[in-house]
């Protein structure tokens, strides 16, 4: 039980100084409570309000220029992380690995964008499925090559070269055949073999482009503008400034593409950048071969380089991140892409090179293919390992 409380005479508490407890009030509501009146609650406003104002207020700081650019600095680093974070979520889930074999062909590598690489990018002429293009190969059935490009990038080196689909090559086991055949008898791993000794070179990296996603990336760029170079009138069949004219699949009216370019720049969607890049006939000029076909896939690589760089793909930046590792299969995980990215951004846009041929030659098969002068095959691979 607790103490029972103590008087104030108790003699326990003498010696003890009193404590007490002092309110403050308005004088005019003391007065009230002295005479025994109920004081008017409406006196006590004017102590609120006077209290209310010693109250210390907290002041808004006034916007600057410096405040403003702090911000946005914070805002686009904010856009750059969610754009990053996008991108190594989907090159970790969404993109897909190239074969073990394909791995083990390939050389290996140093950092990029710190050392020099090679990257060997792989279109195969395989279709959506659906496709109304006679004699194509849809996806899942063996199908060649449709572009072989080399990348050199990294180390402040730029370079691409291009090798004609119909150059004739030693394909190791399968004897001579079309380089692009290699593709098709085995695949990633025995096309990069193929190169490798054809050229006499290191590739340390692969990539191959996935013709069902790609119209998909190209469009979260919001296109891509394509310069065109003009045709001389003599050879140049068509009206006005057009320089190329051509129906792939059917056409727009089947559910292919239909182009109709001019001499200059051309903005393109994804569908029809596609259809530039497989163009092989082009009623312009019926004369073109498949060295102007490759210059026109490096142009278009060209265009999306520019497009990755402009103010305007900022502002799409998270969709493309997502979209762009879905477009290809590679050996490089997401950081490893990154570095390419940033090394072909740092550098420049090199002049389209293609191996050009000499001339043509018989296949073992009875077809006709293209034949490389040896010593114009080691100036070019010169040319490019030196960037």
């Amino acid at each position: 039980m607790s103490d029972p409380p103590r008087r104030p005479d108790d003699p326990s508490r003498r010696g003890e100084r009193p404590r007490y407890t002092v309110y403050r009030s308005r004088p005019r509501v003391l007065d009230a409570l002295r005479r025994g009146h109920e004081p008017d609650l409406r006196d006590l406003g004017p102590l609120r309000e006077e209290r209310a104002r010693r109250r210390p207020r907290l002041r808004r700081k006034p916007w600057t220029w410096q405040r403003v650019v702090k911000y946005v600095l914070v805002a686009i680093a904010g856009w750059l992380a969610l754009s990053l974070f996008l991108f190594l979520v989907s090159a970790q889930v969404e993109q897909q690995s190239v074969s073990d074999a394909a791995d083990r062909a390939l050389d290996g590598a140093g950092p990029m964008p710190v050392s020099a690489n090679t990257i060997l990018v792989i279109g195969s002429d395989a279709r959506p499925r659906g496709t109304h293009e006679r004699g194509a190969n849809v996806v899942g059935q063996p199908s060649r090559s449709d572009t072989l490009m080399l990348i050199r990038a990294g180390g402040f080196k730029s370079a691409r070269l291009s090798i004609p689909r119909d150059t004739v090559v030693d394909i190791p086991g399968h004897g001579q055949d079309k380089i692009n055949a290699a593709y098709a008898i085995g695949g990633t791993a025995l096309t990069i073999t193929t190169v490798k000794r054809y050229l006499g070179i290191h590739i340390n990296h692969v990539v191959e482009v996935n013709f069902v996603d790609f119209p998909q990336f190209i469009n979260s760029l919001g296109g891509v503008n394509v310069d065109l170079p003009g045709l001389p009138r003599s050879v140049n069949r068509c009206p006005d400034s057009v320089v190329l004219r051509a129906k792939l699949d059917g056409g727009d009216g089947a559910g292919g593409t239909t182009l109709n370019l001019h001499a200059g720049s051309n903005h393109l969607d994804g569908h029809h950048a596609l259809g530039l890049s497989r163009v092989r006939v082009n009623k312009c000029d019926p004369a073109e071969n498949d060295l102007d076909r490759a210059r026109r896939q490096q142009l278009v690589l060209s265009a999306i380089k520019h497009s990755l760089l402009s103010v305007s793909t900022f502002f799409r930046l998270p969709w493309v991140s997502w979209t762009a590792p879905k477009a290809i299969r590679s050996d490089m995980s997401g950081p490893t892409l990154l570095g390419l990215f940033s090394a072909m951004g740092t550098s420049g846009s090199p002049a389209p090179r293609v191996l050009k041929p000499s001339g043509t030659v018989t296949t073992p098969g009875g077809g006709v293919g293209l034949q490389v002068d040896p010593d114009e095959k080691r100036s070019e691979v010169s040319r490019f390992l030196a960037g």
